[in-house]
């Protein structure tokens, strides 16, 4: 049993790495509020005084903020879905025995380790390209004319592009809840004439609930703050760009760093809600 020396030695241990970690998050933060409240433009004439609300106001009152969050939520909503519903089937499929599992296991979840600028590329110039891609040649094979993905369906192409990246990881925590489902549960609910889709709603959803909604907490974390994917491929453009996009627009485009620090503010924002609101409609599996 540890004694009140030893929680005292423990807490002198841990307390620098915990000072270091507050600094990591509360410095930006701190920087971004301050000059959210500034008319700072470094290239224009440097600090030009306080300016209360007005970033706020005008960050707010900008034609690009709403059609930049409906984009971002359209965004993790269509990654989420696509990830969470392939990555059940997945899970499902190779916890199958079959020959070269470990292999197979290896190269589904491989594309979580690439870059995503290197993913978005190759998605880009291999797969999506209007002359040169994959999916082009292969519809003049069927007589078809190729699409320019990301000009025609800019939005769907970033979702494909993002969803195959994030699978993975769907994947692999689903598959290690997959395989501590009870077998014996299974084999009974078989044994009692129960069809594959009873079996499936009512004994391996509700086991699944958990990790579900780990991933999409997790996930939804990470894309809210898409970018690298979005400036690779569309730049912005073709009503892709979103709220995390705008910022760097206003920040490093435009040169208005305190226009772009009260974006930042309204990220995180809207990052607090979407993580509230999950927490609260899907979180509730935590409990069960």
């Amino acid at each position: 049993m540890a004694t009140q020396q030893s929680r005292s030695a423990a807490r002198l241990m841990m307390a620098p790495a915990v000072v270091l970690l507050l600094g990591w998050m509360l410095i930006p933060l701190t920087m971004t509020l301050w000059f959210s409240f500034r008319r700072y433009l470094p290239l224009r004439g440097g600090d030009l005084g306080w300016t209360g609300f007005d970033n706020y106001v005008r960050f707010f009152t900008s034609s690009a903020f709403w059609p930049s969050v409906q984009t971002t939520l359209i965004l993790v909503g269509g990654v989420l879905v696509i990830t969470v519903v392939l990555g059940i089937l997945l899970a499902l499929l190779l916890d199958q025995p079959m020959w070269g599992q470990g292999a197979v296991r290896v190269l589904v979840i491989a594309p979580f380790f690439v870059m995503p600028t290197v993913s978005a590329l190759v998605w880009k110039n291999m797969f999506m390209d209007p002359v040169n891609g994959l999916f082009s040649h292969l519809w003049r094979a069927v007589g078809a004319e190729p699409v320019a993905f990301l000009s025609d369906v800019p939005l769907g192409s970033l979702i494909v592009i993002i969803s195959w990246q994030w699978l993975p990881f769907a994947t692999l925590i689903l598959l290690t809840a997959v395989q501590s489902l009870d077998n014996e549960q299974m084999e009974a609910a078989e044994m009692d004439g129960a069809s594959v889709l009873s079996r499936f709603r009512h004994l391996v959803l509700p086991h699944l609930s958990r990790a579900i909604t780990i991933v999409i907490l997790i996930q939804t974390i990470f894309l809210l703050s898409i970018f690298a994917e979005i400036f690779v491929t569309t730049g912005g453009a073709f009503d892709t760009r979103t709220l995390t996009y705008l910022i760097y627009q206003r920040v490093l485009e435009s040169q208005n760093v305190g226009l772009g620090s009260a974006g930042g503010v309204y990220a995180i924002i809207l990052a607090n809600i979407v993580a509230i609101f999950l927490m609260r409609i899907v979180g509730k599996n935590l409990d069960r």
